[in-house]
């Protein structure tokens, strides 16, 4: 049995206040016994306007909340997922980068978002990631972490279920869908999705959400979650601030497989054919 922690945060404008928050969180998470902590997407900056945001963005080797990050995780002892963080790429865009850290506050694995959210939405929100961001080419999976193989995604990718399917099929044992789900999206999908990802891919999925009204004038959903292989929700920590704790028994993934050996029975799948 592996504890883990998850950090539902409600990140802003200012990268030193959000590395001020995720200091605590990584304290809070290790006093409580954790092994782990998972935060949400965009843990180090949650900003809209593409031009104020611009001003404080950095490289990956300048970046203040990782280094934050990396310092706090070799103190208090304890691994660290940042769900993502907005940093400058080689390109001249930003990447939506997940960082796997160890106890010893080394950077162990990074995943950059592969799928990218472009979208006109009834409420009149309109969001356009592909203008700033460029996407991850890659599908990262992270051996020795304190929950066994880490399969990597970030928020949109939850609706491509054959990401899932390729962490499943390379034998992760848990996912993460670090996420900033708007409110009305949330409400619809986002139980939902999480539980249908678990239940397919037979494994953990594990989800750090921002939460709450932010800065930028944005409304996020929260309830951060933790569920397992059966797709029964360990953890549900509502639209509250902090955070939260659950315990994962990775033989739990061999037992719910016994029983629907789906990944066994996979076939390859032929052309549609029109008739």
């Amino acid at each position: 049995m592996t504890r883990i922690a998850l950090f539902q945060s409600t990140s802003g404008i200012d990268p030193a206040a959000n590395a001020a928050a995720l200091t605590d969180a990584i304290a809070q998470a290790s006093a409580g016994g954790a092994e782990m902590l998972f935060t949400p997407e965009m843990t180090g900056l949650l900003d809209r306007d593409s031009a104020r945001a611009a001003k404080v963005l950095r490289s990956e080797d300048e970046d203040q909340v990782l280094f934050a990050a990396k310092a706090a995780a070799a103190r208090q002892r304890i691994w660290v997922h940042i769900g993502s963080l907005a940093v400058l790429v080689d390109d001249g865009k930003v990447a939506n980068r997940s960082f796997v850290i160890d106890r010893e506050g080394r950077v162990r694995a990074t995943y950059d978002k592969i799928h990218l959210f472009d979208v006109d939405l009834p409420t009149g929100e309109s969001w356009r990631e592909s203008n700033v961001y460029s996407a991850g080419t890659g599908v990262t999976l992270v051996n020795g972490t304190p929950v066994g193989k880490l399969g990597l995604t970030i928020c949109y990718d939850l609706r491509f279920p054959g990401l899932f399917a390729r962490l499943a099929e390379s034998d992760a044992d848990v996912i993460t869908v670090p996420a900033a789900f708007t409110v009305p999206t949330g409400n619809a999908h986002w139980h939902v999705l999480l539980r249908a990802r678990a239940i397919e891919a037979g494994l953990f999925v594990v989800a750090a959400a921002q939460v709450g009204h932010h800065e930028d004038g944005r409304n996020t959903f929260g309830h951060s979650l933790v569920v397992d292989p059966w797709g029964e929700v360990l953890l549900d920590m509502g639209q509250e601030k902090g955070v939260g704790f659950a315990d994962v028994d990775l033989k739990r993934i061999s037992d719910v497989r016994s029983r629907i050996p789906a990944l066994n029975h996979r076939r390859p799948i032929p052309d549609a054919v029109s008739l």
